[in-house]
């Protein structure tokens, strides 16, 4: 692709000069819309480079500043039945679409990187009134390839599948506990350090302080900050090509490679039910939660298996409003794990199965005992993650569910292509 590129944007430049038979010689003075071999040449170097799945990239030629632009979309079909098998609902859209510029200022050392969501999934309005386009924008200080600090708002190093970019999920979407659970985005302080011990033993650790109550949220009263920190351990070194946040063994690891990482975030006098996500508690209301996550990830030679597991405590998760429970804290766990596949010629099979489990104080007002998810994904890569064709069918089940408070459909068939460059 990157020569194809070039072949083109040397035939649009050979477009604008003239016939052999005008080009004059060395000692004249070259007239307007002419262009020596030399200058052509240095058009060249100078023109923008493009690849599949890592953008359009502009930098200077003294490498103080580079501009990489990025682009990508998901649409999104899908049909929801009851156990009847009656079709419930129906979704038809543009679920994300996202512009993504990174690059350096000044030195390679001092990087940024921003994110903006146009779709309406993205850009949903917070209760507050803020707007929520704006999903990354991050400065990084990257003194070295051990450690880097950044200031800005960012995804939490909180849990594997939150960090996974939404570009490179095995599956039409994230799980059930994930979306429960994890601490999405928010605006501070970051930073990340990491090392090896002998030859093949890697490992990071990485921490925050934010201001707890999630992305665009700009002000908060009488709250703390949320502390967050994980270490990612890799005993048989890492993945190829950041496979710790790409779903699937795309790359197929050539000897087994895995992950173990811990994570453990407190927010201190939380804004919102779920911390970083979720509605604003009421009558001024306040909590404190304590979010836990333990990940595995195992891949060799085309299989991935993965292990998600997390869970949120609060000492006083029922918020009470004239002696009647109004709000309540989802405390509880959750268990996440799934299995895939993938052919030579780029098809994968996936299996994941999901499930919630409240906290006894709370399953009234959550409205069951267990709440499962099991789904099945058929993905064809055409260009890895950049350019797929994803299929998933889901089946839902309660355990001693009160239908009064909690209904849900049993199946969820989706089909999503994604586009990025």
């Amino acid at each position: 692709m990157k020569k194809f590129a070039i072949i083109l944007i040397g035939l649009a430049a050979a477009w604008t000069l003239p016939a052999k038979s005008q080009i004059i010689s060395e000692n004249d003075t070259l007239p307007q819309g002419v262009y020596s071999d030399e200058q052509i040449s240095e058009m060249l170097r100078n023109m923008p480079n493009i690849e599949v799945g890592k953008g359009l990239t502009f930098k200077t030629k003294d490498n103080k500043y580079k501009l990489t632009l990025r682009l990508r979309m998901q649409s999104l079909a899908g049909i929801t039945l009851n156990d009847q098998f009656s079709v419930t609902q129906t979704e038809a859209c543009i679920k994300r679409i996202r512009l993504r510029f990174d690059g350096h200022v000044f030195s390679p050392k001092l990087t940024y990187s921003i994110q903006l969501g146009f779709s309406p999934y993205d850009a949903k309005m917070l209760s507050n009134g803020n707007m929520n386009i704006v999903r990354d924008a991050m400065v990084y200080y990257v003194p070295s390839a051990n450690w880097n600090i950044g200031f800005g708002q960012t995804k939490i190093r909180g849990n594997r599948a939150r960090m996974n970019s939404s570009s490179a999920l095995q599956f039409v979407d994230r799980s059930i506990v994930n979306s429960e659970f994890n601490l999405d985005r928010d605006f501070g302080l970051f930073g990340e350090y990491y090392n090896h011990i002998g030859k093949t033993f890697q490992y990071a650790v990485k921490a925050s302080v934010t201001t707890g109550d999630g992305r665009n949220f700009r002000i908060s009263t009488n709250s703390g900050l949320a502390y967050t920190a994980r270490v990612e351990l890799f005993p048989l070194g890492r993945f190829k090509a950041l496979g710790d946040v790409t779903e699937g063994d795309f790359e197929r690891e050539e000897t087994p490679k895995l992950m173990i990482a811990g994570t453990y975030s407190y927010n201190d006098r939380a804004v919102r039910v779920q911390g970083e996500n979720g509605a604003e508690f009421i009558d001024g209301n306040r909590r404190s939660l304590q979010s836990y996550f333990v990940d595995f990830i195992f891949k060799y030679n085309g299989f991935a298996f993965y292990t998600d597991f997390m869970g949120r405590l609060c000492d006083n998760p029922l918020i009470y409003q004239d002696d009647v429970v109004e709000q309540n804290v989802y405390t509880g766990m959750g268990l996440n794990v799934q299995a895939s596949y993938i052919f030579p010629k780029n098809w994968e099979i996936a299996a994941r199965h999901s499930t919630l489990m409240p906290e006894a104080q709370v399953r009234p007002y959550v409205g069951y005992k267990t709440y499962n998810q099991a789904t099945l994904g058929v993905t064809k890569y055409i260009i890895g993650h950049t350019l797929k064709v994803q299929a998933d069918i889901s089946y839902n089940y309660a355990t001693e569910a009160i239908p009064a408070v909690f209904q849900y459909d049993r199946w969820q068939a989706r089909i999503q292509i994604e586009v990025g460059i």
